[in-house]
């Protein structure tokens, strides 16, 4: 009876939501692997209960005990469950990092007035400022001002794009450089990034086909060998031991615990939680289970955001020069002018200079334009790198 003291607690304690689950099932007229771990492994427990009171005072100790039977069970399947958790942790961590990108703030224009207010109380409509630095609260119409957008978070593109009067901007993208008047036309879960959160949070809660096939399975298979577990105890009390109640006992016991821990119904769940958490994590979205479960069909992969294929930030990597001036005076004059701009093609191109080791000219004057490029006078020598809008 010690050793039933000490396996109570995994039976009944840990084992608690194997019974609640077997009898939520059975109240709903429907049998699931709760059922079939509920019985296998009481019947299992209860038989060694029953086989160390009837050998107490016993000389010889001959009980078959299946304590440790249903003990491996529970946790085996427990095992099973966390390894579930986990993935769904993961999934999880990563929907939590894309709501990290949504800014907390916006700063409204209402009546006249400049008020910074919880992302929450934006309205449709709202007037809102966004200053060079930070990130656009909502998605949005702009009104006044040109900017340059950092939309890598949503399209994978490193290189910003400018904004202007009437053009769209998308909620927790970047505005890097100039100051942007707009006015929000799609708030909370309306936004670009609030759908994509969705997405993720879906794809996490559907079923595959192999899933929807292992529930249907389950409903179907629990009644199956539980009626074969009964046709082995009459088939042994019958004609194999008759008369014999151990026996008997003994088999059906065994194709109970056999059937207990069904691969189906835990690894189908568990590799779909796993397969799709890990995917998330390096930025891999799929709308639903069904989607993952049909890669294996893929035999061309097409890449079409420039972010894919390199390391998301533009690099120089040839310079070209037509008037026959020295590359490393191009370099410094080239250099010296765009250094002085917070555009990220031109930051790009002063640190590929600097990494070559080629010192800079001295600006004495600079002027940014946005959406053309910018003018400036290196050694009182006039250079421009306009471009047509």
């Amino acid at each position: 009876m010690g050793t039933d003291g000490i396996r109570y607690p995994v039976q009944f304690l840990i084992g608690k939501q194997f019974y609640v689950g077997a009898y939520k099932a059975l109240k709903n007229k429907s049998a699931n692997m709760d059922v079939l771990v509920a019985m296998g492994t009481s019947a299992a427990y209860f038989y060694s209960v029953y086989q160390a009171i009837i050998s107490m005072g016993s000389h010889h100790n001959t009980a078959q005990l299946y304590f440790e039977t249903s003990s491996i069970l529970i946790t085996l399947i427990l095992l099973g469950k966390l390894f579930e958790a986990k993935a769904k942790g993961r999934s999880s961590e990563a929907i939590k990092k894309l709501m990290g990108l949504q800014a907390k703030t916006a700063l409204v224009l209402r009546n006249g007035e400049e008020r910074e207010i919880p992302l929450e109380e934006v309205i449709v409509g709202d007037t809102i400022l966004v200053k060079p630095g930070e990130k656009i609260p909502v998605d949005g119409e702009v009104v006044e001002g040109n900017s340059a957008v950092d939309e890598s978070m949503l399209t994978g593109e490193s290189i910003p794009v400018d904004k202007t009067n009437g053009d769209t901007v998308i909620g927790s993208t970047l505005n890097k450089n100039g100051f942007l008047k707009m006015k929000a036309t799609k708030i909370g879960r309306d936004t670009a990034l609030s759908q994509i959160i969705k997405v993720v949070e879906d794809a996490q809660g559907s079923k595959a086909p192999i899933q929807r096939l292992a529930d249907q399975i389950s409903g179907v298979f629990v009644p199956i060998v539980v009626g074969i577990a009964l046709l082995t105890f009459l088939v042994w009390m019958i004609w194999v031991n008759p008369g014999e109640f151990t026996p008997a006992f003994e088999a059906m016991i065994a194709v109970l615990v056999i059937a207990c821990p069904c691969a189906l119904g835990l690894a189908t769940p568990t590799s779909i939680m796993a397969g799709s958490g890990r995917a998330a994590e390096f930025g891999i979205l799929f709308k639903g289970g069904e989607h993952l479960e049909t890669t294996h069909h893929i035999d061309t992969v097409i890449l079409d955001k420039t972010g894919t294929v390199t390391n998301g930030t533009p690099v120089l990597t040839d310079v070209l020069i037509e008037n026959g001036m020295e590359e490393e005076q191009f370099l410094s004059l080239i250099g010296a002018a765009e250094k002085q701009s917070e555009h990220p093609l031109a930051q790009s191109i002063v640190q590929g200079i600097q990494s070559r080791q080629i010192s800079l000219a001295a600006v004495e004057e600079f002027e940014a334009i946005p959406g053309y490029g910018v003018r400036a006078v290196v050694d009182q020598k006039s250079y421009s790198s306009e471009r047509a809008n």
